[in-house]
């Protein structure tokens, strides 16, 4: 008889998946700990726009799967997750290996859908993933160097056009960091700037319908109008074709076609095809598909199984797939692991809203904190980058991209010795009195001088 296998196997490196991780580490859990991700970095997606426009370095949005589990135990196998036999409990990777599992975590998250749309998965342009980020960037870089060396007009405009499609919370980021930094790149090329076209194209009839940020709409549609570029929002448009250039949609019972060589896809997300395979009944799923979990994050069918994230549900409880969520549920999961190696209770996953964050802009963003208070502007921009520094996997990298941040954003984007000091205070109060507030302190008092008499 073999004997048992006592082990935790995590599927998915994304936020509950890596925070379980981590939290597992940190509560120096029993057990060996297996993290799977077929990438070779984390990717702190609500970042990810930070990272596209190089206010933020790789190293603070995507590092490594390798330095964020330096040390902690956790064994990371990048490979990709063939299938996943519950009743065996065990995970096939591509590779031929295979992992036998005590307790199983699932975190796979969602991927990107394109609902069947007519062209939309050939020719329009996620925003999910490091890749992504990099492809669009490149994609968008030659079509301004195109545009500046065409004599033609309406093909200069056609090159000039960018069309996001989804008003949701990652259309509305993604159209309103592309119309503040587009005319900065195409300036530096000699282009003139006002040619720059930047189209938001929504399905409702408001952005962010649905949305947890739908509290922030009007500040968000006011804020999109001061950008470097005024974005044209098209509300009630429902995109029916994509071609290599251009976008056909459906406006007021008329087709209507709009030329562009750029569409960016953020209409959406669907559940992980691996977790559509398990064999779970509808009954315990969703109506998006998504597994149904006790207050505990176990499946309702195999207790031995915890999801979080995206790709769960809990029981009688709506929860949006943000990753303050993701990240609560992960340090939630890791207790429950800890209290079933150690024979203790399970306790349900606590999980607080503490507000919503949405980036509108170079240095612009909007908080709704506890839907109490809306800041807007560049304070919403400082809370908005101080509470996800706050989110980063693991204290030293917390650390070291945190001093990046203020060194950047407050002490060389605000040189002004008036203004100083006044920047250094709303940081302290936004961000608060941890990491970043020690940061903060250190860097006035050695402006002051006092450092070496006050470390």
């Amino acid at each position: 008889m073999n004997s048992p296998v006592y082990q935790t196997v995590i599927v998915g490196g994304g936020f509950t998946g890596l925070f379980t991780a981590l939290h597992l580490a940190h509560e120096h859990y029993p057990r060996s700990v297996i993290l799977i991700d077929k990438n070779e970095r984390f990717c702190f997606k609500p970042l990810l726009y930070e990272y596209f426009s190089s206010e933020m370095d790789a190293f603070q949005v995507v590092p490594r799967f390798s330095e964020l589990l330096k040390d902690s135990g956790v064994i990371f196998v990048q490979d990709t997750v063939q299938s996943i036999d519950l009743h065996q409990q065990q995970v096939k990777l591509a590779s031929g290996n295979s992992y036998n599992y005590s307790n199983l975590v699932l975190a796979l998250g969602s991927v990107t859908a394109y609902h069947h749309l007519e062209g939309a998965q050939e020719y329009a342009l996620p925003f999910w993933t490091q890749e992504d980020a990099i492809a669009i960037d490149r994609h968008l870089h030659d079509c301004l160097q195109r545009a500046v060396q065409t004599e033609d007009p309406e093909q200069r405009r056609q090159l000039l056009t960018i069309v996001v499609v989804g008003g949701g919370a990652s259309g509305v980021e993604m159209a309103a960091t592309l119309a503040d930094l587009l005319p900065h790149w195409y300036s530096a090329l000699g282009g003139n700037s006002s040619e720059i076209r930047v189209v938001l194209l929504n399905h409702g009839k408001e952005i962010l319908n649905g949305d947890i940020n739908y509290p922030l709409r009007s500040t968000a549609e006011r804020e999109l109008q001061k950008r470097t570029i005024p974005i044209e929002i098209l509300t009630g448009a429902e995109a029916t074709t994509i071609h290599a250039n251009a976008i056909e949609y459906k406006r007021n019972e008329q087709i209507e076609r709009l030329l562009t060589y750029t569409t960016i896809w953020t209409a959406g997300t669907s559940i992980n095809p691996l977790i559509k395979d398990l064999p779970i009944s509808q009954e315990h799923r969703d109506h998006r598909d998504r597994l149904l979990v006790t207050p505990t994050m176990q499946l309702l069918d195999f207790p031995e199984v915890f999801a979080g994230g995206d790709c769960a549900a809990v029981q009688d409880k709506s929860l949006p797939p943000t990753a303050q969520v993701a990240y609560q549920q992960g340090a939630n999961i890791a207790r429950n692991l800890k209290a079933i190696a150690l024979g203790q209770d399970l306790k349900p996953a606590k999980v607080n809203i503490r507000g919503t964050l949405l980036k509108l802009g170079l240095n612009d963003a909007a908080a709704n904190l506890f839907n109490i208070l809306e800041v807007a502007g560049e304070s919403g921009h400082l809370i908005r980058q101080g509470t996800y520094l706050t989110l980063l996997p693991t204290p030293i990298h917390d650390f070291k991209a945190a001093s990046e941040w203020l060194d950047e954003e407050i002490f060389h984007h605000h040189l002004d010795p008036n203004d100083v000091g006044k920047k250094v205070v709303q940081a302290v109060e936004v961000v608060g009195a941890g990491v970043v507030g020690v940061l903060v302190a250190r860097k006035l008092l050695k402006m002051l001088g006092n450092e070496d008499k006050r470390d």
